[in-house]
């Protein structure tokens, strides 16, 4: 694991812990006030959702893109383990993660914007920048994959 991965690691490790704790800021979750509303910049919207994942959804990227979400992502600790907002570290957060299950959400987001929040965080959310220094961008197309088979 690099430096960076590590430091990231620890930060995820240590807020679900405090979340457990209830040393967070709450001690229960935040409802995301518009669930369907885009993360990404508007003004970049359009160049964003023309952006196609290069990566095929086949059996071997959904599962190597479950392993990172559960592994070295570490996207469950506040996303869950089922994709549905709920995970250790989501307590106290505002807005909640987003819940990857929600079918109209899946289907209001395209994979550009997806890549463009793992590329640059979440503004007023506590989604960080996970590309490049978490995860690779390849590594981040399968976890895209993955999050698509979550909203069958």
């Amino acid at each position: 694991m690099t430096p960076e991965r590590s430091s990231v690691f620890v930060l995820a490790v240590a807020l679900a812990g405090l979340a457990v704790l209830g040393l967070g800021a709450g001690s229960a979750w935040a409802a995301e006030r518009d669930p369907l509303a885009p993360r990404a910049p508007k003004d970049r919207l359009e160049e964003l959702r023309a952006m196609k994942n290069p990566v095929p959804a086949t059996e071997e990227s959904l599962e190597r893109g479950r392993k990172v979400y559960r592994g070295t992502g570490s996207c469950n600790v506040c996303h869950g383990e089922d994709g549905d907002g709920n995970g250790i570290g989501a307590s106290g957060l505002d807005p909640s993660p987003r819940n990857f299950t929600n079918a109209a959400w899946q289907k209001a987001r395209s994979d550009g914007e997806l890549m463009w929040v793992l590329r640059h965080g979440s503004p007023g959310s506590a989604m960080i920048t996970v590309v490049p220094g978490l995860i690779s961008e390849s590594e981040a197309w399968d976890v895209i994959n993955y999050l698509r088979s979550l909203g069958r």
